[in-house]
């Protein structure tokens, strides 16, 4: 009997798309096809907002709000402060997206995504994308930019690549917006939840 040799022909290199998709365990902690991923999804695109990368070690300091739009819809409002290069315009990232490595997580939900919007602003301009999944169908678009800074992303995730049983979580009062390791202090910042699926009268819970 021979033994097969591992070499570099074994090795299949992924996308990040196609590897979330693979994966989602690896990203999300469990996988497709489980009841959870739909609350897990949520949690960890919320918890990447309090806890953005760029701030490891500070406070919790962004305000967001999340707004469940439908089962397999939801959008987040951040008031991120965006520091630009000279060219006041943000740089892009995966796959010439405005989706960044500092929201890395937010990247991977748009891999399960059927079609994402972006839009971010800062110093009087603002700039727009729209994916389908993490892959833009066009360069950024600058519109009228609102007073401050911040970001906005709607998504709308794709029952193929999430599975038919996904749906975004009711109870939001025991969703974990912090997870095992989180040891910043609570600052000003907090994750505004609100279910907009059953008219004005859903619920509105606040994570800080």
């Amino acid at each position: 009997m021979t033994e097969h040799a591992y070499d570099a022909a074994d090795i299949k290199v992924l996308e990040f798309d196609a590897a979330v998709r693979k994966r989602t365990a690896m990203h999300f902690g469990v996988g497709r096809g489980d009841s959870r991923l739909a609350a897990c999804v949520l949690c960890a695109v919320a918890r990447h907002a309090l806890h953005p990368a760029t701030r490891v070690a500070a406070e919790h300091t962004l305000r967001t709000v999340v707004e469940i739009t439908g089962d397999l819809s939801f959008t987040m409002v951040m008031d991120q402060p965006h520091a630009w290069d000279g060219s006041n315009a943000p740089a892009l990232g995966y796959f010439d997206s405005l989706l960044g490595p500092e929201w890395w997580l937010l990247a991977a939900a748009a891999a399960l995504s059927e079609r994402v919007t972006i839009d971010m602003w800062s110093a009087g301009r603002g700039f727009g994308q729209d994916l389908v999944g993490m892959r833009p169908l066009s360069g950024p678009r600058e519109f009228d930019s609102p007073e401050g800074s911040g970001t906005s992303v709607v998504f709308d995730f794709d029952p193929t690549h999430v599975g038919p049983e996904f749906a975004l979580p009711t109870d939001l009062e025991n969703l974990d917006l912090h997870g095992p390791h989180c040891s910043a202090p609570t600052g000003s910042g907090h994750v505004l939840i609100r279910d907009l699926r059953h008219g004005s009268a859903g619920q509105e819970v606040t994570h800080r």
